[in-house]
C-alpha cells in the first residue's frame, strides 16, 4: 500500500483545476488553490467573472468539487474563500 505525501494531493488537486480551468475562462472567470487542510478539506478562490456570479455555488460543488474528488477522492469539501 502506497501513502499520498500532501506534495502528491497538491499535483492532484491542480491537475483537477486545471481540467475545470478552461470552462471557467471561457466565461471571464478563474480559479486558484489556496490551501489543503488536514488533506480533506480544499480553498479556493474563484477570479473574475466567477466572483460575482449568480450560479458560482453550483459550479464550485457540481463542477469543481466533483472534478477535485475524482482526481483525489479523500476530499471532502471544496470551500471557496472571499477577499
Amino acid at each position: 500500500m502506497t501513502t499520498m505525501t500532501s506534495g502528491d494531493l497538491r499535483d492532484k488537486v491542480e491537475k483537477a483545476l486545471e481540467e475545470i480551468r478552461p470552462f471557467l475562462q471561457s466565461d471571464g472567470g478563474d480559479i486558484s488553490l489556496i490551501s489543503i487542510d488536514n488533506e480533506n478539506s480544499v480553498k479556493v478562490k474563484l477570479h473574475g467573472a466567477c466572483v460575482g456570479c449568480s450560479v458560482n455555488q453550483m459550479t464550485l460543488k457540481s463542477g469543481v468539487e466533483m472534478t477535485i474528488k475524482k482526481y483525489a477522492p479523500q476530499v471532502v469539501e471544496v470551500i471557496n474563500v472571499q477577499g
